[in-house]
């Protein structure tokens, strides 16, 4: 990582009142080279510059550590990062908090691979790479309602989010979709459908990332009750049918 850079990532951690040490520092900018090389044999990100790289998705991700911090301590919790992509914003949170207990589901293999590569060259310990969908880990007794939060910065509407997101929390975890400016739309189509599958709205955190003009938005749902069975439904259902009340 150059060292302009990685003043992009300290000042707009510093920004966000988040502090980061230079072992972070080095691991961000490992990452960062992953991805840069990687992204070249594989669809990893459309970005194109270190710059991009380390505001819109590095950052973009950190943003959500001190909305977690409001509501649960993030000491030793388990985390499950939903359509994790690149690994965003699960990586970045575990370089910033790395007592969390963190899984990566990514349906697509070539992405895990990278995730799995990632997590290798970091030392990570209590990270689970899992190459699976999140219709069949929901239904898994070994995942459904076993973890503390989820997130998602998954392109999917809320309510298709929240039948992959809300069968994996346990109750009294959180489910935390990270949102732009469609937010108020699809949180209104999709409240009935979060209470339906054990959930509750508690929050609507705005986010503002160092160095760009766009609007973050960070909804909290609280898991209140047990999700239906029958929930989530057969691969591809929830995308293809989503749930609306």
């Amino acid at each position: 990582m150059l060292k302009d850079d990685e003043n992009i990532l300290i000042d707009g951690c510093q920004k966000m009142g988040i502090n980061i040490n230079n072992e972070q520092i080095r691991k961000f900018s490992r990452y960062l080279e992953l991805l840069v090389q990687w992204k070249q044999k594989i669809n990893l990100t459309s970005l194109k510059t270190p710059r991009e790289i380390i505001i819109k998705h590095f950052l973009d991700s950190i943003s959500c550590i001190k909305i977690i911090n409001k509501y649960i301590d993030t000491e030793g919790i388990s985390v499950i990062d939903v359509g994790a992509g690149a690994g965003f914003p699960g990586m970045p949170i575990k370089i910033i908090c790395p007592s969390i207990r963190l899984s990566l589901l990514e349906a697509r293999k070539k992405k895990t691979i990278f995730l799995q590569k990632v997590t290798e060259e970091m030392n990570f310990q209590q990270v689970k790479i899992l190459n699976s969908r999140a219709e069949t880990l929901g239904k898994s007794i070994d995942y459904r309602e076993k973890y503390d939060i989820a997130v998602s910065r998954a392109v999917a509407h809320l309510s298709v989010l929240s039948e992959y997101c809300l069968p994996l929390v346990r109750g009294g975890g959180l489910f935390i979709a990270q949102k732009g400016r469609s937010y108020k739309e699809e949180t209104e189509k999709s409240l009935k459908t979060i209470r339906f599958l054990g959930g509750e709205l508690i929050g609507v955190e705005n986010v503002r990332i160092p160095f760009i003009d766009q609007e973050r938005h960070l909804l909290l749902i609280k898991k209140i009750k047990g999700t239906p069975s029958e929930y989530p439904r057969r691969v591809g259902l929830p995308q293809k049918r989503p749930l609306y009340f």
